[in-house]
This record gives structure tokens, sequence and C-alpha cells, in this order.
């Protein structure tokens, strides 16, 4: 039996107190500690879990769930923040959670501090009115998806896994909004894999290039070869595919020298039409044949950032937009844009789905968020938790 409304939870409150929290990757800094407090004193068991390695610093993560059935909704996201820069060029102080004309300033108001308060308070709410749910809420938080991203969502999901926790959904609070608060749900990410290639030739003095082997003329023509491709037109959920030339570098700061080597780094976002494997191979096949043309010695090394994955449209997909509709007038648009999120790691495990505020202030001097913007949230969110034990999934 439902309880009496209670008076609504303020996210405002909340995020100010996880904003005072300078939670710099990895720092913990008290921030867990603010969110562990606020769902203990509501019923949920919470684990704080320490996982390191031998070479990166150790980060401390939070599990908290109420209930132990299904269905299981579990909230994913992260109390670490990147750097303010320099203190000074912000008009509020980056860890002070002050409140000016309207917005909330401070490191991590949008990514995401904002959406963990927004779902905290919301989560807090349904307990308060209904009771332990029928099923369960849980949420997953860690503190190094700003930084190396290994001892944080990977390393709690297999302990999740290993204690019975996986749960049927997960959503994640990314700020996905662009332009207004609804206008965007991502069911999915672009894929990520980045090269580095450099070609061998024979340094000369540049009045006798007969004499030298040039390798700028071949990586050169290599570069030309990728840059001009159509790896792919993209589909219905996935933009074409792209390929970002980001350095290209000789090492020679002569005139009159031809240099003994030549290397260039580039990035390819793909979608699912594609596999970290299928693009290997094809970067290994434009090294062959401009090699064939202008020859050569060739190496090659590529870095697997994240793999395409998508949450196809369905039941689940269609709760969440329904809810943000509901509460904003906006039908979002389902999206696979924008760079990598913890969501990779958690797509092994469950359907996994990202909706948070506005991006426009990330990673920004004066990042900030709306009051109106939090708070609207955090209804999208009780409603997404209202819908979900609810409705059938």
């Amino acid at each position: 039996m439902k309880k009496p409304a209670a008076t609504p939870t303020d996210s405002v409150a909340i995020l100010q107190s996880l904003i005072r929290c300078p939670s710099v990757t990895p720092a913990e800094a008290g921030a867990l500690t603010v969110l562990e407090n606020l769902l203990s004193a509501q019923g949920f068991v919470c684990q704080r879990l320490i996982f390191k390695d031998e070479t990166t610093p150790d980060v401390e993560n939070l599990f908290a769930r109420i209930g132990t059935g299904a269905p299981h909704l579990c909230f994913a996201g992260h109390t670490d923040v990147v750097p303010p820069g320099r203190t000074e060029d912000w008009s509020h102080p980056p860890f002070a959670g002050e409140i000016a004309d309207g917005y909330l300033y401070g490191r991590g108001a949008t990514d995401m501090k904002g959406s963990v308060a927004a779902f905290a308070a919301a989560a807090i709410d349904f307990v308060k009115t209904n009771g332990k749910p029928k099923g369960s809420i849980s949420f997953l938080i860690t503190g190094d998806e700003e930084g190396p991203a290994i001892n944080g969502t990977v390393k709690v999901l297999q302990w999740m896994k290993d204690n019975g926790h996986i749960p049927d959904h997960c959503l994640v609070g990314e700020p996905t909004s662009t332009g207004k608060l609804g206008d965007a749900l991502k069911i999915g990410r672009r894929g990520s894999l980045s090269f580095a290639v450099t070609v061998e030739g024979r340094q000369g003095h540049a009045a006798y290039p007969n004499q030298a082997d040039n390798p700028i003329p071949k990586i050169a023509r290599f570069i030309d070869r990728i840059s001009t491709a159509t790896l792919d037109d993209g589909n219905e959920h996935f933009d074409a595919s792209t390929l970002a030339l980001t350095s290209v570098d000789v090492g020679n700061t002569a005139s009159n020298v031809i240099p003994a080597r030549a290397a260039a780094r580039f990035n390819i976002r793909f979608g699912m039409v594609h596999s970290p494997q299928s693009l290997k191979d094809w970067i290994t096949a434009q090294i062959e044949e401009t090699k064939q043309e202008l020859g050569g010695k060739w190496t090659v090394s590529a870095h697997e950032g994240a793999d395409a994955f998508m949450t196809e449209p369905g039941a689940f997909v269609g709760l969440v937009q329904d809810a943000v509709e509901q509460e904003t007038g906006l039908l979002p648009k389902l999206s696979t844009s924008g760079g990598t999120s913890d969501a990779r790691f958690i797509k092994d495990y469950c359907p996994v789905l990202e909706f948070g505020p506005t991006n426009a202030t990330i990673h920004m001097t004066d990042e900030r968020i709306s009051v109106a913007e939090l708070r609207a949230t955090q209804a999208i969110y009780s409603r997404i938790i209202e819908d979900y034990f609810n409705t059938q999934l």
C-alpha cells in the first residue's frame, strides 16, 4: 500500500553537498559518503567497494540496493569529476555549489553529479511513498569514470555478478540532452579505435634526394587513401563512421634534411556494421596497397577504446521515452552519438540506456545546471521508477 505522499526530496541540496566534495579522479573526497548516508537512511544496503591494481591508484566505488527480487532497475553513474582548471577563471568557486541567477555552479553539476542527485532524490521519494519496491532499485556509482576506468564499473559489475546483483535493466545518468532537457536518449554508442602508423625511410640531405628514402610521400599517400575513403553510410540508429587524423609527425626541425621516419595517428568512430578486427584488417590492407606502390617499412598499432553497441528499441526504451515525453512534452530522439561512457561495460550484462540533463557546459569553466532543469530531471527519473514497477516489461 502506498504511504501518503511526502515532501519531495531536494535534489538541489543533494547536488550542492556532492559538489562541495572535490572528488577529482580518483579522489572520493566524501562524495560517496554523502550518497551512502542518504540511501542507507532509507533502507538501502550499501557496499563500499575499493579496487586496485599495480599500475593505477585505488578507487572507491559504491553499490547500494533496496529489495532483493525482480524486476531490478539499476542507476549507474559517477561522482568523480575532471579537474576544474584555473579556479580564478570561474565566476563562482568550482567546489562551492553556489546558486546564482537560477543556476547551480560547480564542477560535476552536469557531468554527472546532477544526475546522481536527481536519481537519488527520486529513489528516496519512491521508497518514502511506496516502501520497498516489488523488485529492486540499485545504484552503481564509480569513482574513476573520468580516469582510466579500470578499477570502477568494470570491477563493480564483476562483483555484482559474483554476488547475485546483476540488474534486469540499467539507466546511466550521462548528460545526454543537447539543446533542451529531454531531446535525446542514448540507446547505444559508437565504437572507438585509435591507430598509430609509422613508415621508415632513410635520412639524407635535401639537396640529394636520390641518396635518401623519403617517408613523407609514403605517409601522405596513405593518409590521402584513408581520409578520403567512405567507411559506410550509417543506418537508422548510427551515423556514418568517421576517421579523424589527430597527428602527423616526422620529428624534423631542419629544412634541409629528409627525415628517417614519418608517423600518423588517427581515430575511427564506427557503428555496428564494423568491428575492431574488421577495421584493423582494412587499415592493414590500405598499408599494403601503399607499400606496393611506394615501398617502405611499415608498422602499425591499434588501441581499442570501445566496441559499438545498441539496446534495441522495445519495452524498456519505450518506457523511458514515454516518461520523458510526459514530463517535458518532448519525445526524445534515439541517439548513439558522442564519445564513450561506462554503458560500454554494462551492455555486456543487461540492456542499458543513458539519459540526463543538457550537456552544454560539461568539462568547461563555470559548469552549471539550472535549478529548474535539475528538478525537472528528478521528476523524469521519478516517473521512470514509478512506471518501471507498475509495468510488465
